[in-house]
């Protein structure tokens, strides 16, 4: 076949095509050898050039949405960890192209964030330059890996025609209210028509609050008309979803913002590692807390991990229990405290309240204030997270007030204790140590009583610890004595409502979610402020763009960084919010845009978010769990709630891929010392050291080093150390130190000495988290520039289940690119002659190929990617060991692998004949008939010996085969001129033949 056949004159699309043309025949012309650098770069243009992945709503075609989690573009590119998943997924989208699927698989860039930030603070060199630059950088590492992406529906989270339509979003949360009578958002309009034709009636009013938005004295319809401008105003922010109110936050004096719990990690911030403090703040926040429900109900519905679900459903913490009230002593007033145990209310030896509890300053004896103010400071400057899971620190001051417990009115110690949340319940909780593990820790340590009033079904030692098991019966418990632990709960609530000093009730642990944020590299917050009060930027007017500002600082009063702006004022007047959004604001709708990205009047249009819908397969990182995967499942259930889009999740399946982790490579340095002074510095091959780090025998170890230097150094050291080094794992191969290149590496090595093993230095090694400051860092450029990436593709998904985290080992890469070379041996001879041909396959071969086709489909639809790799090397073999070289098998084959590695699959789709991309082709129907076996090879033993092997068909007779068997020459050599006396035969099994 000559090179001419590979396309037809009319191929393509204009100039552009005609190049390719010309480009593809030249190349292939000269093709003898497999050259991965040359094959991808040439079909990564042509599917560029040719739009072979652009994708549009199709009807005539069932459609299939893939999506990865978009990734922040940070300077430092991709790693070989990062790719996983997006390989992962491009293999899963080119399958369901071939299925016949209208596949949508975009990509964007989370490109808001703190890092670009802290970069201008640091360089002056603007966000957007900095973000511009990485992804740059990014896309040119993922071009390179053959990605099906779509980019023509690429989304910039940075972009103001991007963030347009995340303000606009803003704004509905801003004009919308949950409504608990029909349990979803509706515009505040319908609430206004409720003050004003109905009133409020207070605090009771469940029909308008549901418990959860904030308390307002009741009024009727006549008083609402009446009230001024800013009255109403201030009464609305208590019900809308996006909302202006005091709250604690994580504050970073250093980086001069709000931080998010998920930013904070052991009371310092995540980047840079620098002090957090709590704070009240005014500060904006979303009403997430309303969906806490259908939040939670909702994981009922979707297939994802059981982890993930876990993780939700603890984060959200739904707890069902009673708040009761306790009278203080000597005051006129009560606390609520709530718990989801009110059987156990008997055993109250004290009440503990969080330090931000808002009755503080009137609990506290003036005899206490200063130990209480001091804990109190300590205490709000810890996370919640961190309050919550350090478990084994134990704090605490008294108050020096007591409570009266309602059912017994004896007096209960007040504390302040720093276990107890602000915004968890009441903020204030009823200690009972004998049913329940930190109180049990708190009254142990403070020596406070410990009242058991459950009697479980085994004895138990309260000395020791709490019983908090829900088994037993009531006891030491007046009215409850007897009932088992259910029946008990429902009785306290019961008689706590009939005398009236409390309610049964239902509690999260879900906080509002914080939204604004003081730093510059965000989305402006389309509000502006009259009198005082918030209003929304017109629609119209949007997008509100991001000023430019002559410092990435807050203001040398204390305002955020868009304080700086000059002459920013909406329409000429009125003062802008000068907070921006989180990073999580533009990756909570992104999947939306993809759908419609260039829609100018709309963030999505309703044709397109009716066909696409939802993402059917999502994947990405399971640290996201309660944070981007919570707030994308609020915002989709708001939108869905007012009509805009017909799904209320956004994912149907979610996976959790795991992560690639560094191997990193240690060189060991021994520095000998006289005194202070080091005198020697020499590296020591690995077989010189022992497991726990120290020389094995020293002597042997300076005989050597001067053997081998030339030296004639002396061991009498007043100290001699052993210090175990990082080396760059890119100078490293098969864990043999390249030496030429060490020295290059740093200055300090350039004159570096060594003891070798066989000439050659050898390396330890140990699985790490993959990172720079480990030198274990490999970058795909490196394996793609010498492997390929096909290569590289194959390998990640061979190194284990998707969402397993693994060790990366190079040295394992070399197998699967020979691998590829043996699959190129199948289509071409040494001398690189095209060596396909038409005949008929045999039923060896199709029996190889539908073993795979079958496998590679299973495999993929259940995501073991992994395995598939597997079937493809034991195809090739087979095929090889076979000498097959048929056409009607191998295309099929290439079909199947185009999905892992589709520059080869392409180059050699077209080198057999074909012009069109094998994308556009179908995946092979796997036929089972080629899997039955019609025959069987038996084995023919003499009196139980093995002699030989004949094969049969299965539907041969056993009079058949008998026969066939005594007349074969290999059995009668073994026969030596007996008569047998009988053949034994097993259909299937064996001939045995019996002398």
């Amino acid at each position: 076949m000559g090179p001419q056949r590979l396309f037809n004159p009319h191929f393509g699309k204009g100039a552009d095509s005609v190049y390719f043309c010309r480009l593809l025949n030249s190349t292939l012309h000269m093709s003898n050898e497999y050259k991965p650098s040359e094959i991808e770069a040439k079909w990564q243009s042509y599917w560029k050039n040719e739009k072979i992945y652009q994708v549009t709503e199709d009807t005539q075609k069932p459609k299939f949405y893939v999506l990865d989690m978009f990734p922040y573009p940070s300077g430092a590119g991709l790693h070989v960890g990062h790719p996983l998943g997006y390989i992962a997924t491009d293999i899963f989208s080119r399958y369901k192209r071939l299925k016949g699927f209208n596949v949508l698989h975009p990509m964007g860039y989370d490109a808001f964030g703190l890092p670009a930030e802290q970069y201008a603070i640091q360089t002056g060199q603007h966000p957007a330059v900095t973000t511009e630059n990485n992804i740059k950088r990014y896309r040119e590492q993922l071009d390179q890996l053959g990605f099906c992406y779509d980019w023509d529906r690429e989304v910039r989270t940075s972009n103001p025609d991007y963030y347009k339509w995340t303000q606009w979003i803003f704004i509905q949360l801003f004009n919308s209210w949950f409504n608990p009578n029909t349990h979803k958002a509706e515009p505040i309009s319908t609430l206004l028509e409720k003050f004003e034709t109905l009133g409020f009636h207070g605090s009771d009013d469940s029909i308008l609050t549901g418990g959860i938005e904030f308390d307002y004295p009741a009024f009727t319809s006549e008083q609402w008309k009446k009230f001024d401008e800013k009255t109403k105003q201030k009464i609305l922010l208590g019900f809308r979803l996006a909302y202006l109110s005091e709250a604690y936050v994580n504050w970073c004096p250093e980086l001069g913002t709000v931080l998010s719990n998920d930013e904070v990690k052991d009371g310092v911030s995540e980047r840079g590692g620098y002090p957090v403090e709590r704070k009240l703040m005014n500060q904006w926040s979303l009403r997430i807390t309303v969906y806490a429900e259908r939040l939670l109900n909702g994981l009922d519905d979707i297939n994802w991990s059981d982890s993930i679900k876990e993780s939700q459903r603890n984060w959200i913490g739904k707890s069902q229990g009673a708040s009761v009230l306790f009278d203080v002593q000597d005051h006129k007033f009560s606390v609520e405290v709530f718990t989801t145990r009110p059987d156990t209310i008997f055993g109250v030896s004290f009440i503990a309240i969080a330090p931000e509890h808002e009755m503080l300053d009137q609990l506290v004896e003036s005899s206490h204030l200063d130990e209480v103010l001091e804990y109190v400071t300590a205490a709000k400057n810890r996370s919640e997270r961190e309050r919550q899971s350090d478990v084994k620190r134990i704090s605490g001051v008294f108050t020096g007030t007591y409570a009266i417990h309602p059912f017994t009115q004896k007096e209960v110690p007040i504390w302040v204790a720093d276990y107890v949340l602000g915004g968890y319940g009441t903020g204030a909780v009823m200690g009972v140590p004998a049913h329940d593990t930190r109180d049990f820790a708190f009254a142990k340590h403070f020596n406070l009583p410990i009242l058991q009033v459950i009697e479980g079904p085994q004895p138990h030692d309260y000395n020791e610890g709490s019983y908090d098991g829900k088994e037993g019966n009531c006891i030491n418990s007046a009215f409850l004595n007897g009932l088992g632990v259910k029946k008990a709960i429902k009785k306290a609530i019961q008689e706590i409502e009939d005398r009236a000093i409390g309610k049964g009730k239902t509690n999260y642990r879900l906080r509002d979610a914080i939204f604004g944020r003081q730093r510059y590299w965000g989305e402006p917050i389309p509000i502006y402020y009259k009198e005082g009060m918030p209003y929304p930027v017109a629609e119209e007017d949007l997008p509100v763009i991001l000023p430019e500002v002559d410092k990435f600082l807050p203001t040398e009063t204390g305002e955020p960084p868009l304080g700086r702006a000059e002459n920013w004022k909406y329409q000429g007047m009125y003062d802008y919010e000068l907070s921006t959004m989180p990073g999580w604001a533009g990756s909570s709708w992104y999947f939306l845009r993809y759908m419609d990205n260039k829609n100018q009047q709309g963030f999505v249009s309703k044709e397109a978010v009716n066909y696409w819908e939802q993402v059917d397969l999502y994947l990405g990182g399971s640290e996201h769990a309660t944070g981007h995967l919570l707030y994308v499942r609020f915002w989709t259930k708001f939108l869905f709630d007012l009509g805009l889009i017909p799904k209320e999740e956004p994912a149907k399946k979610l996976i959790n891929q795991g992560m690639i982790q560094g191997r990193s490579n240690f060189v060991f340095r021994i520095d000998c010392f006289l005194g202070d002074k080091k005198e020697l510095s020499f590296f020591a091959s690995k077989g010189y050291i022992d497991e726990v780090g120290n020389i094995k025998n020293i002597p042997i170890l300076f005989e050597q080093f001067n053997r081998q230097n030339n030296q004639n150094s002396r061991i009498d050291f007043t100290k001699i150390m052993v210090v175990k080094l990082n080396v760059d794992v890119n100078i490293v191969k098969d864990d043999v130190l390249d030496i030429i290149a060490f020295k290059q590496w740093r200055a300090d090595f350039n004159d570096a000495l060594f003891v070798l093993e066989d000439q050659q230095y050898h390396c330890t090694w140990e699985v790490e988290k993959m990172s720079k400051n480990k030198w274990n860092v490999v970058t795909p450029d490196a394996i793609v520039s010498q492997y390929g990436a096909d290569t590289l593709r194959l390998y990640e998904m061979f190194l284990g289940p998707i969402e397993q985290s693994k060790p990366w080992n190079t040295q394992g890469i070399e197998g699967v690119h020979r691998f590829l070379k043996k699959l190129w041996r199948l289509f071409y001879d040494k001398d690189g002659k095209l060596i396909i041909t038409n005949e008929e396959p045999t039923k060896p071969e199709l029996k190889a190929l539908h073993k795979t086709i079958k496998k590679v489909s299973e495999d993929i639809e259940n995501f073991s990617f992994n395995t598939s790799v597997s079937t493809f090397m034991i195809c090739v073999n087979e095929l090889g060991e076979l000498k097959c070289n048929k056409k009607s098998i191998l295309k099929d084959l290439l079909i199947c692998l185009s999905s892992y590695a589709p520059h080869i699959a392409e180059e050699l789709w077209h080198a057999i004949g074909y012009s069109d991309s094998i994308v556009t082709t179908s995946f092979p129907e796997f036929k089972p008939e080629y899997l039955v076996e019609d025959s069987f090879s038996y084995p023919i033993s003499i009196n139980g010996k093995h002699r030989t092997n004949i094969e049969f068909s299965l539907a041969s007779s056993q009079e058949e085969i008998s026969k066939a068997v005594l007349a074969d020459e290999i059995v009668i050599k073994w026969l030596e001129g007996n008569t047998p006396k009988k053949v034994v035969y097993v259909k299937g099994k064996i001939v045995n033949i019996v002398i």
